[in-house]
């Protein structure tokens, strides 16, 4: 049964982001709102961690995890950003995007793209996430805590970034068993994904359009 932290969504109490902190270390996963779905996450760098993600989720290894980091140059450690990339995401970051990269040496193999070795990056703008992202010092993966079959958000998902949900209890309830940590912000999960835009290559293209893709559709 998972321990539940109830934490104030604008002003996070900082003893009980630590002690979350602190589990994410030891291997823990959570489930956790962001700005834009509920997530399952854990320590980007802590392998046994990912592995039991996979297995909740269903994911080959053949399928690339997406991680939160808390800012562009934090980001720039953990993929090769050009000069355009760099461009398009200090425009939108923080916000509701997942930004396609190449990925460094830092990001471990079981989290890339294997035969492209590139990662989803996201900079996201909630308060909680950040909190949890200073505290512990490293990303933390985020993969839809919404179905138990696809990618990265990608569950049951329309061409506008949209899909079907559950309530906050009845995902606390389906996932009690399969994670070490809830986080209740006491925030109803959202409809929408984020927005997937792919950087590797000169020209940016939107592979999916979720939250904020009008903000970028005239200029990608």
């Amino acid at each position: 049964m998972a321990k539940i932290f109830t934490i104030h969504p604008d002003n996070p109490q900082s003893r009980r982001i630590e002690e979350i902190k602190l589990a994410l270390l030891g291997g823990a996963i959570m489930l956790y709102p962001t700005d834009t779905v509920y997530a399952i996450g854990c320590d980007l760098n802590v392998k046994s961690a990912v592995e039991r993600v996979r297995q909740i989720k269903q994911l080959a290894n053949d399928k690339p995890l997406t991680f939160l980091c808390p800012s562009l140059s934090n980001v720039a450690t953990y993929a090769f950003v050009s000069d355009t990339a760099y461009r398009i995401m200090k425009r939108l970051i923080p916000g509701p995007y997942t930004f396609l990269l190449p990925a460094t040496k830092l990001v471990p193999r079981l989290v890339q793209n294997p035969k492209r070795k590139t990662t989803g990056i996201r900079v996201p703008n909630h308060n909680v996430c950040l909190a949890l992202l200073a505290a512990l010092g490293n990303p933390i993966i985020s993969t839809s805590a919404q179905g138990q079959s696809a990618n990265n958000e990608d569950e049951e998902i329309n061409g506008d970034g949209v899909q079907p949900i559950l309530s906050r209890v009845d995902l606390y309830d389906h996932l009690d068993k399969l994670v070490d940590i809830i986080i209740d912000t006491a925030q109803e999960p959202t409809y929408q994904v984020s927005t997937i835009l792919d950087l590797t290559d000169e020209e940016p293209v939107i592979i999916r359009r979720g939250l904020g893709w009008e903000a970028v559709a005239t200029w990608v």
